[in-house]
């Protein structure tokens, strides 16, 4: 069993601190309030979420948003599950902004009683005008506990052993009104493992897009990729596809995949379901947004 490797952090700082040589004006910027002769790019995707990865937004300064997202049984499992409708997970999250750059976040899975934690902070700002910045970039940390029984409570068992821990770099542009891509570098470490053969360190890539129809819906997708060998022959990818719908204070997202988990550990490592043969999972999040 490993210690979770925080290096990786300070890894990812320097690295976009040389890459991006603007990185620590905008930061001042976002700080002080210098914004006048800029224009930030807004709204490259609705919510937080794209489908179940988080998205380059967060909730503006001082507002809470609440989250309750579902996803039923394989629909392939046919009428005596009612195509999946007679099962299903959930995740109740809550997502505040106290300050405009950093946002908190927890939540609770019924999917392995799960507990999670995550802050995502802004690095640069997609903007025109006196500064032209092409993407915006921030960072997403997640620690998660899963809560269940102890599968052997003979042995010795460590509170470590329940943790989990998520490091993403969330790289997205808004190339017009219509159309966002976004880039997601990933890093999952687990504690502990289930075989002595299998990695604690997983590392992935993560796609996503966001094309508006409408003034009030969009269709969403994302994919996330695992390096080779480094899970079970049994894994598979996780894909996913829905719809956005804007309805008032609410944002309706309606969605299938092929990923049962609703955090970012569960769905990047843990996702069996393959979409070639129906395992494919139907779900909706909803989320609404609270001023404090």
């Amino acid at each position: 069993m490993k210690k979770c490797n925080f290096i990786s952090i300070i890894i990812i700082f320097i690295l976009l601190e040389f890459t991006f040589p603007s990185l620590s004006q905008n930061l001042d910027d976002l700080l002080n309030d210098n914004t006048k002769s800029i224009n930030y790019i807004e709204n490259t995707f609705k919510t937080t979420r794209i489908v179940n990865g988080h998205s380059i937004e967060s909730p503006d300064k001082g507002e809470l948003v609440f989250i309750i997202s579902h996803d039923f049984g394989r629909i392939n499992q046919g009428f005596y599950e009612f195509f999946g409708l007679d099962q299903g997970t959930i995740r109740l999250g809550f997502e505040y902004s106290p300050y405009s750059w950093l946002c908190l976040g927890i939540g609770r899975s019924s999917y392995q009683k799960t507990y999670d934690g995550f802050i995502k902070a802004k690095l640069l700002r997609q903007s025109s005008g006196n500064r032209n910045v092409p993407v915006s970039i921030s960072y997403f940390g997640d620690i998660t506990l899963n809560s269940l029984k102890w599968a052997y409570p003979d042995r010795t068992n460590y509170f470590s052993s329940r943790l989990s821990f998520v490091h993403e770099v969330l790289i997205a542009r808004k190339f017009n009104k219509n159309f966002s891509l976004q880039l997601t570098p990933a890093v999952v470490h687990r504690n502990l493992v289930e075989k002595a053969s299998d990695k604690n360190d997983i590392f992935a890539l993560g796609s996503g897009f966001r094309y508006k129809i409408t003034n009030r819906t969009s269709i969403n997708g994302e994919y996330f990729y695992v390096f080779p060998n480094q899970l079970n022959s049994d894994f598979h990818n996780s894909v996913s596809l829905g719809i956005d719908i804007e309805t008032g204070g609410h944002v309706f997202q309606i969605h299938v995949s092929n990923s049962q988990g609703m955090f970012d550990r569960a769905f990047i490592t843990e996702t069996k379901g393959n979409p070639l043969k129906g395992d494919l999972y139907f779900g909706f999040n909803i989320t609404r947004t609270f001023n404090l």
